[in-house]
C-alpha cells in the first residue's frame, strides 16, 4: 500500500512537469524542440528514479533540489522562493516582519536572544541578549533548528507567543507570553556630530523610505548642529531596492540627472532611472564610506556620485554587483527572483566584477578579465573604471584584527563576559562617558582565561603548512629540531596576548557592553571614536582644497591602486569569502 501512494504521488508531481511541458512548447520558436526534449527527459528521468529506487524518496524534496541546482549553474542571485521562505525574504529587502523583534542565534546548541531590538516587543518584555529560549508555546527548542525556531517566533501581528526562559547566570526561569507586532527595522540605525560642522548617517540597507529617512536625518543634522559638511557611511550595506538609490542622490543632485539605467535581454526591463524632485542641498561637502561588503544598490550610490564628481569616495574597492532582480510570482505561493538586467551608472559603466555566463574549466567563476575592462571619464574627466566594483578616490586598506580577538568575538567570550557584567549592573554612564578601566579589563582578562576559546595565528598557519611540505619532500627528519623550536617560539600565549592586544580588545569589549544598554544605536555611536576611515573623512572634509582637488581630479592618493583593474590578486582570506558573500547578496536588488 505504501509503494502505490508512493507510485500515485510521483505521478501528480510527475504530471505537473508534464504541464510544464506544454506550457513551454511555443516559448520561443528557435528553442521549442530542445526545451520539449530536456524537459520529457527529466519527465522520464524522474519518475523512474522515484518508482525504481532501492530506498524511500521525497519527490517534492527531489525537485525542490533540482531546481535549486539549475538555478546555481546561473547566477547566486537566481534564486526560488518556497512559500515556506517568504516571509525571510520580505524582510530581507523591506526590512519589515511579524514577530517579537530579536535577533536569535545558536550558541552551545541553546537558541539565545543575540540582540533584542529597541522598542518592540522583546525588549519591552524585558529580555535580554544572552537570554536562552527553552520552550516556544509548549514545544521544547531542544534539537531544533534555528531557522526553525525564528520561525516560530515570527507571525501574524498582534497573535501570541508564550515563551520559557532562562536568565544565565542566574539560572531563573521565568515565562513570557509576549504580543507579535509588525517589526520595521531601521536602514538608518545612527546619524549624528563627529566634530564640530561634521555630520555622519549610517545607511545599512535600501529599504523603502531610506530616501527619506536620511533626508530626514540629514535635516535635523543641519537646523540642530549647523553641521556644513557630511560623511554617509555605506560599509557593509549590501543594497536592496535600486529604486531608492536614486532617490538618495537627488537630495543631492539636480532634478533631471540620470542616476543609473538597466539593460537587460527583455527590452521592458531596459529602464532609465533619474531624479525626479527638486534636491535639497547640492552644495554641502560629501564623503561617502564604502568597503568590500558595498554592494549593489550602494554600489549606484557611490557609483554615481563619483561619476558625477558630487562626493569623494574613501575606503575599499566595492563588492563588484551590477545585476538587478526581479521577483516573478510562481504557482503555490513560491515566488523565482531571477536575474533581469545589468545596470549601468552616469558614465555608462557596469560595476558588475564576477563573470558567471563564462566559467572556469572546473566551474568556478573568475572575473571579469583586464582585457574586456574599459575606461571611463567622470562629468570632470577623472578617469574611472568598469568590471571591478567602484574604486575609492582615496584608498584605506581595513584594519587588520588581531587572531585573538577574533577568537574572543567568534567564540563568544566577549559577549558572555556582557552578559554577565549586565547582571551585575543595572546602569553604565553614558556612550561618551562610559570606558573599559584597567580594573574592568582585568576582570575580563581573567574570565576569558577561564574560557576554552582557542586561536591560530597567522605565523602558525604558515609554518603548519611549511611541516607538511617538508613531510611530503622528505626533510622532515632533517630539519624536525629546527621545526619543533620555531613552534614553540611562534605558539601563542593567551594571557601574554590579552596584554599585547589590549587596546584592540578594549575597544571590542567597550561596544558589546555599550550594546547591552544603548542597543545598536550606541554600538556605532560608540564605535566611530576609533574609526581611522572617519578619521580621515574629517580631515579631508575639514581642507576645502583637498577636497576640491579631488574631485577636480588634480589630487594624486598615493595608496590608490587602479592598475589591478580586475581584482584577481586578491588575498586567501577574501577568496575563501568570495562564496559566502554571494550567498549573503542573493537576496537583495530587486525592482
Amino acid at each position: 500500500m505504501k509503494k502505490t501512494n508512493k507510485i500515485q504521488k510521483t505521478i501528480i508531481i510527475a504530471g505537473f512537469v508534464l504541464i510544464a511541458i506544454i506550457s513551454f512548447w511555443g516559448f520561443k520558436n528557435g528553442d521549442d524542440f530542445k526545451i520539449a526534449k530536456s524537459l520529457d527527459i527529466y519527465f522520464s528521468l524522474f519518475r523512474d528514479v522515484n518508482v525504481y529506487y532501492v530506498d524511500e524518496t521525497d519527490p517534492e524534496k527531489m525537485v525542490e533540489t533540482s531546481i535549486n541546482a539549475m538555478l546555481e549553474s546561473l547566477d547566486p542571485y537566481t534564486v526560488y522562493i518556497p512559500e515556506s521562505e517568504l516571509d525571510e525574504f520580505a524582510f530581507m529587502t523591506t526590512g519589515q516582519y511579524g514577530g517579537i523583534g530579536a535577533l536569535i542565534r545558536n550558541k552551545d546548541k541553546k537558541p539565545i536572544i543575540a540582540q533584542p531590538y529597541k522598542g518592540f516587543p522583546a525588549d519591552k518584555a524585558g529580555l535580554k541578549a544572552g537570554d536562552i529560549i527553552l520552550e516556544i508555546d509548549g514545544v521544547s527548542t531542544n534539537d531544533i533548528q534555528i531557522d526553525k525556531i525564528s520561525e516560530k517566533l515570527k507571525g501574524v501581528p498582534k497573535t501570541k507567543v508564550k515563551l520559557v526562559v532562562e536568565r544565565p547566570w542566574t539560572n531563573e526561569k521565568f515565562d513570557k507570553e509576549i504580543v507579535r507586532e509588525e517589526i520595521k527595522i531601521t536602514s538608518i540605525p545612527y546619524y549624528g556630530v563627529v566634530e564640530p560642522g561634521v555630520g555622519y548617517i549610517c545607511v545599512t540597507k535600501f529599504t523603502p523610505d531610506v530616501s527619506k529617512e536620511l533626508k530626514d536625518a540629514l535635516r535635523e543634522l543641519k537646523t540642530e548642529h549647523q553641521i556644513t559638511s557630511l560623511i554617509i557611511d555605506m560599509r557593509g550595506n549590501p543594497g536592496g531596492l535600486l529604486i531608492e538609490a536614486p532617490k538618495i542622490c537627488n537630495i543631492f543632485v539636480e532634478k533631471g540627472q540620470e542616476i543609473v539605467s538597466t539593460k537587460g535581454k527583455i527590452e521592458k526591463w531596459d529602464q532609465v532611472y533619474q531624479t525626479t524632485e527638486l534636491p535639497f542641498d547640492t552644495e554641502i561637502p560629501l564623503v561617502i564610506l564604502v568597503n568590500r561588503a558595498s554592494a549593489s544598490a550602494a554600489e549606484i550610490v557611490a557609483g554615481a556620485m563619483q561619476d558625477l564628481d558630487r562626493a569623494v569616495i574613501l575606503g575599499q574597492r566595492t563588492y563588484g554587483k551590477g545585476l538587478v532582480q526581479t521577483t516573478v510570482p510562481l504557482s503555490y505561493n513560491s515566488q523565482l527572483k531571477v536575474t533581469t538586467a545589468k545596470y549601468y551608472i552616469p558614465s555608462g559603466r557596469c560595476i558588475q566584477a564576477r563573470d558567471y555566463a563564462h566559467r572556469n574549466e572546473d566551474g568556478s567563476v573568475g572575473y571579469i578579465p583586464d582585457s574586456l575592462i574599459s575606461e571611463f571619464s567622470t562629468k570632470n574627466g577623472r578617469k574611472v573604471y568598469d568590471g571591478g566594483g567602484i574604486i575609492p578616490d582615496i584608498k584605506m586598506d581595513p584594519e587588520e584584527v588581531s587572531p585573538i580577538t577574533i577568537s574572543l568575538i567568534t567564540e563568544s567570550v566577549l559577549f558572555d563576559f556582557a552578559t554577565k557584567f549586565v547582571y551585575k549592573n543595572q546602569n553604565i554612564p553614558s556612550v561618551d562617558d562610559f570606558e573599559i578601566t584597567d580594573d574592568l579589563y582585568n576582570d575580563f582578562v581573567d574570565f576569558a582565561l577561564e574560557q576554552n576559546f582557542s586561536y591560530q595565528t597567522q605565523s602558525e598557519k604558515e609554518l603548519e603548512e611549511l611541516e607538511k611540505i617538508v613531510k611530503r619532500e622528505k626533510y622532515f627528519d632533517r630539519a624536525k629540531d629546527e621545526l619543533e623550536q620555531l613552534k614553540n617560539k611562534l605558539a601563542n600565549n593567551k594571557e601574554k596576548d590579552l596584554q599585547s592586544f589590549k587596546t584592540e580588545i578594549k575597544e571590542f569589549l567597550r561596544d558589546e557592553i555599550i550594546g547591552r544598554y544603548y542597543y545598536e544605536e550606541g554600538q556605532l555611536k560608540a564605535s566611530i571614536k576609533d574609526d581611522k576611515q572617519i578619521f580621515k573623512a574629517v580631515e579631508i572634509l575639514k581642507n576645502k582644497d583637498v577636497y576640491s582637488s579631488i574631485l577636480k581630479g588634480e589630487y594624486i592618493d598615493q595608496s590608490s591602486d587602479v592598475k589591478d583593474l580586475s581584482m584577481n590578486i586578491i588575498n586567501k582570506e577574501e577568496k575563501a569569502k568570495e562564496k559566502n558573500n554571494d550567498d549573503y547578496f542573493n537576496s537583495f536588488d530587486s525592482y
